[in-house]
């Protein structure tokens, strides 16, 4: 703010303590601290739906660009997954690139906007993912499965809560889809094309936010 922006006293902006925003006035602005009043508070609108993106390690240029994605679509928590073609060595890699992907949400959450940052975990076995508790757990699968539209419920709440799972590059194996419909997730496509990973993640969490914006509306009272 001081070097790029050279912000002065009088200048106002918006910002946020990760629980709500605020209309802020610089009182003083030095080399390395700008202090603020806050002038009021400001009304954000609360998300349509809460949303969990579990996404299967791929190769971390494609990964990072996922959690961006998710993150501007208003994804409410990111779950990195170890699958069985996770490729090796990701896992211990992922743990050391966490400060970083911290860094793209925060990036991403300023760009879009939003009121709070969503929430990264580090990775996890499919087998504890899928314990996940939610409204409705989807799962995005390359096989027969019907369309994702067709799957939503009509009557949306805001407070309901929606698992996305996405699989790594080259799909689950069989021992997985095994264990994730033994898990009592429900498989859905895209349709007929073949999508990369992280453009399935934000296509499937794309249209989940707009369906139940959509359908929020149409049943809300009045």
């Amino acid at each position: 703010m001081t070097r790029v922006l050279r912000v002065t006293p009088g200048e106002r902006f918006e910002i946020s303590d990760n629980r709500q925003v605020y209309l802020a006035e610089v009182a003083s602005s030095e080399k390395d601290r700008v202090c603020f009043t806050v002038v009021e508070p400001v009304d954000v609108p609360a998300p349509v739906v809460r949303s969990t993106l579990l996404a299967s390690l791929t190769k971390f240029e494609r990964f990072e660009w996922a959690i961006e994605k998710a993150t501007e679509l208003g994804v409410e928590q990111i779950v990195p997954i170890i699958s069985e073609r996770s490729e090796k060595g990701l896992e211990k890699a992922a743990l050391k690139r966490l400060p970083r992907w911290q860094r793209i949400v925060r990036e991403a959450s300023e760009q879009s906007r939003r009121a709070r940052l969503p929430e990264l975990s580090a990775p996890v076995s499919l087998a504890a993912a899928l314990q996940m508790r939610a409204s409705y757990r989807f799962l995005l699968e390359e096989a027969e499965a019907p369309p994702i539209l067709s799957m939503l419920p009509s009557a949306c709440q805001p407070e309901d809560g929606v698992a996305l799972l996405v699989g790594p590059e080259g799909g689950w194996t069989d021992r997985e889809r095994a264990a994730i419909a033994a898990a009592g997730w429900t498989a859905v496509s895209l349709g007929r094309n073949i999508l990369r990973a992280e453009t399935a993640a934000a296509a499937g969490l794309a249209i989940i936010h707009a369906a139940w914006a959509a359908r929020a509306r149409l049943t809300s009272p009045g």
